[in-house]
């Protein structure tokens, strides 16, 4: 079978990472075509700033090289700038008059420098500061000459400043604000930046707009509009950035600020999606590393035809490092937006804290001088996590800073938010696959390969997992009671594997402190023997393990259903549920809701499954609690029919009972589990027959079991 053809514009971060992910999805599927108008491989743009500062070389920056390439049987065209976008006929052409046909076309052209208009701007000895060719410009210059000048005292600008003063040019930073970074920092973090880089030997002009560039051929400084002026040899232009979208606009490609873009990336024409800093999502155009990787992921699945996740946004931060001064900052940070939850300031250390909260949750932070704890107050302000989660853990007496926060750091918390990399994948990595180092830790999961800025949390969590080695992944997670050490995952895994059929001879094998156990432990052994070996556990009828399954239907009107869908008949599909899952176990008590219309509500989202008819279909929610605390159901699929809301719903059920640890309410689960997953698994059809299946041949059993009166389980 012949491969369709892919045709990729711009050879950045975002667009190969897409590239990545669809080789992964399918390998065979496209002959894939990248036109760059750099004349490098694929490199991490954002660690140019750490070529300036001496840490990197250029090549060890490079993500992709030529060889990934070839090897993926990949056509790159370096140096080519594609010229046209003929999309009625499906091909673009390049400026060199390169022709290229496709299936699909991804834009992912980035962006480019904003260059304000100021007089003289155009000057030779005026770059900006986004390419390795800028990085070897201003390594040249430093040669040369002594007197540089930085206009634009954000994020990028900064990292340039600091990278001049390391090729040992005399720096200046002139910015527009009252304080460095005022979009992502307040101004006590702020000042603290500002010291700290002064003693490095930056200056700065805070509150000062330029006028003009002096010199007559080529620059010799800056003019400010109150008539000051400033000597300088080389000027490097970073107050923001201009999505690339001349190429879209000319070829009728639907643009606002940025290419626009639905939730699976798709533009306005047919076959053609745009990724990356080009793309404008929800009116939002990205310039971070993780929102781009998120995109990327989502237009992966979505052109290899799976069922694709969409994407809803992104919440963006800044991390800034820069010779030892760290800086980390997401989320509402100003005053009139939130209101200050924790304020912590050391003037010892030089370290500061800042939480912000908004009507109880978690909605911003700024760390200073120790950003270690910024991927757990990323992933709070994300979730809009109740602002009760922001209570420390006890401090473990004569651990450095890290090694407590990776200690006590929950095992599937997001450690690197650019690649998705949690605790558990790093710990894994370094017990289970044998990994000594940090850079072989990055290379296996990804962690800190991106912007770089867990790298600290990283090397904590390795260097713990070093010292403590497989207890460490077993402390992680929390024993079952305090009859014993072993975990829940690690019980489910044990009698998975072994065909044990007592709780007595479990707790024997296992190593019980107490072979009498409690009612905690004995119930999860009960439930979990069931679970694995329904025909041959032997029942302990002083034991009740969880099996309550209760389905609330609405009252059903026919006109109503005959309206909206001709199969929206909510008495006869809580029927076949309620046979279907009457007689399984459940970790907890499963409670479900079901109404052919939202007119006639029975607490759709409240309940641990709802279930309601819409005009696209059946609806189909899970996670809801309707006592404290209250939590809102979230949408996992629509279904077209009731036999598709029974697979549906069966299959999501299913997937509870094997994942979900003994006495773990839905809502929990979900939370913990992410809903994002459980979208993933539940829509893919193979993954959907194989958990029916599975259930459908537990219930059999269960039947079984019952018929030959070795347990009873009451319905209620």
């Amino acid at each position: 079978m012949s491969r369709e053809k892919l045709v990729v514009i711009g050879n950045g971060m975002a667009g190969m990472k897409c590239v990545d992910e669809i080789i992964k999805l399918a390998p065979n599927k496209f002959r894939i075509t990248v036109f760059g108008n750099e004349q490098h491989p694929n490199y991490n743009r954002i660690l140019l700033s750490k070529v300036l500062q001496g840490d990197s070389s250029i090549d060890s920056i490079v993500i992709n090289d030529w060889s990934w390439y070839e090897e993926r049987g990949i056509h790159l065209y370096t140096g080519e700038t594609v010229a046209h976008i003929h999309s009625d006929s499906q091909y673009v052409t390049t400026l060199s008059g390169i022709r290229a046909d496709y299936d699909h076309l991804i834009i992912a052209t980035g962006s480019s420098a904003f260059i304000p208009p100021i007089a003289g701007v155009h000057k030779s000895g005026v770059i900006s500061f986004r390419n390795i060719d800028d990085c070897k410009t201003m390594i040249e210059y430093a040669k040369k000459y002594k007197k540089a000048a930085v206009i634009g005292g954000g994020l990028l600008g900064l990292e340039a400043a600091r990278g001049l003063l390391n090729l040992g040019m005399e720096t200046d930073v002139i910015h527009n604000a009252p304080y460095l970074m005022n979009r992502q920092l307040d101004r006590m973090s702020s000042d603290m930046l500002r010291k700290e880089l002064e003693e490095q030997g930056m200056r700065f002009w805070l509150s000062r707009e330029t006028e003009s560039i002096t010199g007559l051929n080529r620059a010799k400084g800056i003019r400010f509009t109150n008539g000051s002026s400033l000597e300088a040899d080389l000027i490097v232009i970073s107050v923001g950035i201009r999505p690339n979208v001349e190429l879209a606009q000319k070829s009728g490609i639907d643009t606002n600020r940025a290419i626009i873009v639905d939730d699976h990336m798709r533009t306005s024409k047919t076959y053609i999606y745009a990724v990356g800093e080009c793309a404008e999502h929800r009116g939002v155009a990205y310039g971070l590393v993780a929102p781009l990787y998120e995109q990327g992921k989502v237009l992966a699945k979505s052109i290899c035809g799976h069922i694709s996740e969409p994407y809803l946004g992104s919440v963006p931060y800044a991390q800034l490092k820069v010779s030892g001064v760290e800086v980390f900052s997401v989320g509402e940070i100003r005053p009139e937006e939130a209101e200050t939850a924790i304020q912590q300031f050391d003037g010892i250390r030089g370290t500061y804290k800042k939480v912000t909260m908004k009507e109880g949750t978690v909605r911003g932070a700024i760390l200073f001088g120790d950003t270690a704890e910024g991927t757990t107050l990323l992933g709070l302000v994300k979730r809009r996590a109740a602002v009760a989660e922001l209570i420390a853990p006890p401090s473990v007496g004569g651990s450095s800073a890290n090694d407590e926060l990776a200690a006590n750091m929950p095992e599937r918390e997001t450690v690197c938010a650019c690649n998705a990399v949690n605790k558990s994948a790093i710990m894994c990595a370094v017990i289970e696959d044998g990994l000594q180092t940090l850079e072989q830790v990055r290379d296996r999961t990804k962690a800190s390969s991106s912007c770089g800025g867990c790298r600290p949390i990283v090397a904590a969590i390795v260097h713990y997992s070093l010292q403590h080695g497989k207890g460490a992944l077993e402390a992680a997670v929390p024993p079952i009671c305090s009859c014993t050490d072993t975990s829940h995952e690690m019980l489910k895994q044990y009698v998975a594997a072994n065909q044990t059929s007592t709780i007595h001879e479990l707790k024997t094998t296992l190593g019980w402190k107490s072979l009498s156990g409690c009612n905690v432990c004995s119930s999860a052994l009960q439930y979990y023997l069931e679970l694995y070996h329904p025909e041959t556990t032997i029942r302990d009828r002083n034991i009740t393990a969880e099996c309550s399954f209760n389905v609330d239907t609405a009252p059903t009107n026919p006109d109503l259903i005959s309206g909206l869908h001709a199969e929206f008949d909510s008495v006869s599909l809580r029927s076949e549920l309620q046979s279907c899952c009457a007689s399984l176990l459940f970790p907890a008590p499963v409670k479900a809701a079901i109404t052919s219309s939202i007119q006639y509500p029975v607490g759709i989202l409240v309940h641990d499954i709802g279930i309601t008819g819409a005009p696209a279909g059946w609806e189909i929610y899970a996670g809801g609690h309707a006592e404290h605390p209250v939590k809102q159901g979230q949408l996992i699929a629509v279904a077209e029919s009731n036999m598709q809301a029974l697979a549906l719903s069966a299959a999501l059920l299913q997937l509870y009972r094997e994942n979900a640890e003994f006495g773990e309410r839905m809502w929990k689960w979900v939370e913990r589990a992410g809903i994002i997953d459980i979208r993933e698994i539940i829509l893919d059809s193979r993954c959907q027959v194989e958990l029916n299946g599975r259930a459908q041949l537990a219930a059999a059993a269960q039947q079984r079991m019952k018929g030959l009166g070795e347990g009873k389980c009451s319905n209620r």
